[in-house]
């Protein structure tokens, strides 16, 4: 599935576009299709642009993906993530047959930021599958957290 430095260097990628999309307006979150070692897709949060709740950056990217790549190749590829997917991605992932999985932040660290609106651990739901995937991560913690600094306003205490 790659080396450690292979992974890193494709979660700093979500995080770039993780950092676009916020400065675009949307949440800042980024994902990535690879295959082979090499990205095939991209995608961004766009909840505010398209003004779709469900828009995450791995929703996107699995639209995309189910139109643009074959099952098989779909199967084959490594999805990497900015931050862990949430219920909804992951969903969308396994039934779109992504079996490998790589994020940057935690969904715990990000509820720590943001608030912790249903966010359930991706190996959580990902165990109760049929078929298995495998998830790497978090990773790039700090570099991945970064991106989300001063865009959440603190949960209460």
């Amino acid at each position: 599935m790659g080396s450690q430095s292979e992974h890193e260097a494709f979660v700093r990628q979500a995080i770039a576009l993780a950092r676009q999309a916020r400065e675009r307006g949307d949440h800042p979150f980024g994902a990535l299709l690879v295959l082979d070692g090499h990205v095939v897709l991209t995608a961004m949060n766009s909840i505010f642009t398209d003004r779709d709740p469900t828009a995450h950056a791995e929703t996107n990217l699995v639209a995309l993906a189910v139109r643009q790549v074959s099952r098989d190749r779909i199967r084959r590829a490594v999805l990497y993530a900015s931050c862990e997917p949430c219920a909804m991605c992951v969903g969308k992932m396994y039934w779109a047959g992504i079996r490998s999985v790589v994020y940057g932040l935690s969904s715990d660290d990000l509820a720590a930021m943001a608030g912790g609106d249903f966010l359930v651990p991706c190996r959580s739901l990902f165990a109760r599958a049929s078929s298995p995937v495998a998830v790497h991560g978090p990773m790039l913690t700090d570099e991945a957290r970064a991106v989300h600094v001063g865009y959440w306003s603190e949960p209460a205490t």
